[in-house]
């Protein structure tokens, strides 16, 4: 155990010293790795981008997805018309599980606020997509000096919310499914949550396509996605998932909009039943400098459902002093 222990010490400190000998050129082009916070982070700069635009940081979903896919899919784009960096969050992709089973939104931010100071850029652009927006908006309400603009894709900023959105959807398309659920519970004696019937209500023969349909309205975009996510060779362990909602993220909702004070797009899609067009509505609502843009037609990955109109929306927000 101690030579375990002094093992993985010498690694960290090789680790660091390579870290700090990179800082220099800690935004030059390509893949890089930095350890932070008793953890290795992963993380790509591409793209020149346009004079006086912000560095863009994306923040992938999941919670433990990774950033592949929309670096693969998306980010061509607007790599021609930004600078964008990539990040796979602790324990996601290709970023380590953090040393210390560390795993909160508080040290998740923390992760991205140590990685703006290796960069060495005194303000981000932040994108954040599903739970990626959590960690947007949390970011931004923490370090808003350092923030210049935000873009939410189909965030999730309330997850009962979220939850009510799917329940919503089972109700119009299998609502005998919905129903015998609510009936089992009564004669149980129990009164669960909005959650518990939007992840516990199918069944297991139903429960993937379900997952898909809340989140692709054009299932050959999922199968896309799926193809992408093969070719990655990564999986989502589910250590971030489990860590947050067993500790009580199914009831959270963000709670300092009027932190929020940068200019913020809310992109949202009509047919996103993983999140719902009203909570993207009540959240462009309570944030003080926000627009929200609904994407008719458009599910939770709206990027890939309306690809060109994302990257002019995007890049025009960014671009705007």
């Amino acid at each position: 155990m101690i030579a375990t222990f002094r093992s993985a010490a010498l690694a960290a400190a090789i680790l660091c010293a390579t870290a700090h000998a990179a800082d220099s050129g800690a935004m030059h082009l390509g893949e890089h790795q930095v350890v932070v916070n008793d953890v290795r982070l992963w993380y790509k700069v591409a793209g020149r981008g346009a004079k006086g635009a912000p560095p863009l940081l994306f923040l992938h979903g999941g919670p433990g997805y990774n950033s592949y896919s929309f670096e693969a899919q998306a980010g061509p784009a607007l790599e021609n018309k930004l600078q964008v960096i990539y990040l796979d969050q602790r324990g996601s992709g290709r970023s380590e599980r953090p040393w210390r089973a560390e795993y909160s939104i508080a040290a998740l931010v923390d992760d991205i606020e140590a990685l703006r100071k290796t960069l060495g850029v005194d303000k981000l652009a932040v994108m954040g997509h599903s739970f990626g927006g959590t960690l947007a908006l949390e970011y931004a309400a923490a370090h808003p000096e350092h923030v210049a603009k935000v873009v939410l894709v189909s965030a999730a900023s309330d997850i009962p919310a979220a939850c009510a959105a799917r329940v919503d959807y089972i109700a119009s398309h299998y609502g005998d499914r919905l129903d015998k659920a609510r009936a089992d519970a009564k004669a149980r004696n129990e009164t669960p949550d909005t959650c518990f019937y939007a992840f516990n209500t199918v069944g297991p023969d139903l429960h993937q396509r379900v997952n898909d349909e809340v989140m692709f309205p054009d299932m050959s975009v999922g199968k896309r996605q799926d193809a992408i996510d093969a070719k990655s060779g990564l999986r989502n362990t589910g250590e971030l998932g489990n860590a947050l909602f067993g500790g009580g993220f199914t009831s959270y909702r963000f709670a300092h909009p009027e932190r929020v004070t940068m200019p913020v797009l809310v992109l949202a899609g009509a047919a996103d039943y993983a999140i719902g067009l009203p909570a993207q509505r009540a959240l462009g609502q309570a944030l003080p400098h926000a627009r929200v843009v609904e994407y008719p037609g458009a599910g939770h990955f709206l990027y890939l459902d309306t690809p060109e109109r994302f990257t002019r929306d995007v890049t025009a927000f960014l671009a705007t002093p």
